[in-house]
């Protein structure tokens, strides 16, 4: 589904996305080079938005950043799982100053004590098991027929629906959760690169 296409035809994708996320028990999304949206703060999100190659009007950037917080209410239905995979390089990436990625830092810190949130930081210093240089997001569903990958690429957004290409993406989201930090260790992580990064300002 390239993204020019899909923006000729609405002012921004997030009431998609979000009725994709609203048919799923759960969300399993790797980040390698950027914040995931659901964790996004609004500040951080505006300056995704304004840097997307698909140009958006200053409408539409105000409208997709009031859609994607509202996505982010799902994160508090407890009998719904969301699980997080993201790179210490997609936390250092900032697309502003200082201060907005020590925002974004809190932000996560603060997600990842609810309990039906998993967020697990793969530090740049681990041995490497597999490599993923894309983001994806596996939506899972009870039957192998609502279980589907959505792979963002430079253009587009590719849908996966065979079992047996989900299932390629699922494997591979085990072994980057075996190079990931969890619970305590990741938001100790979190909290060094914040300190880290507060001695910069």
């Amino acid at each position: 589904h390239p993204w020019r296409a899909a923006l000729q035809r609405r002012g921004h994708l997030q009431d998609y996305v979000q009725e994709r996320e609203t048919q799923t028990n759960g969300m399993r999304v790797f980040q390698p080079s950027v914040v995931p949206g659901l964790l996004q703060t609004a500040e951080y999100a505006r300056r995704v938005f304004a840097l997307f190659q698909v140009p958006y009007t200053e409408a539409d950037v105000a409208a997709a950043v009031a859609a994607r917080l509202h996505r982010q209410l799902a994160l508090y239905e407890v009998d719904r799982r969301f699980d997080f995979l993201v790179t210490e390089a997609a936390l250092r990436w900032r697309p502003g100053p200082q201060r907005l990625l020590l925002a974004q830092l809190d932000r996560i810190h603060s997600i990842s004590t609810l309990d039906n949130v998993m967020i697990g930081v793969i530090p740049s210093n681990q041995e490497a098991t597999t490599f993923t240089s894309h983001g994806f997001v596996i939506y899972d569903g009870d039957r192998d027929a609502d279980r589907s990958v959505s792979v963002e690429i430079v253009h587009a957004t590719v849908e996966v629906l065979a079992a047996s290409d989900v299932d390629m993406y699922r494997e591979r989201w085990d072994q980057l959760g075996r190079m990931a930090l969890h619970g305590d260790e990741a938001r100790q992580f979190l909290a060094t690169l914040s300190a880290e990064i507060r001695d910069q300002v």
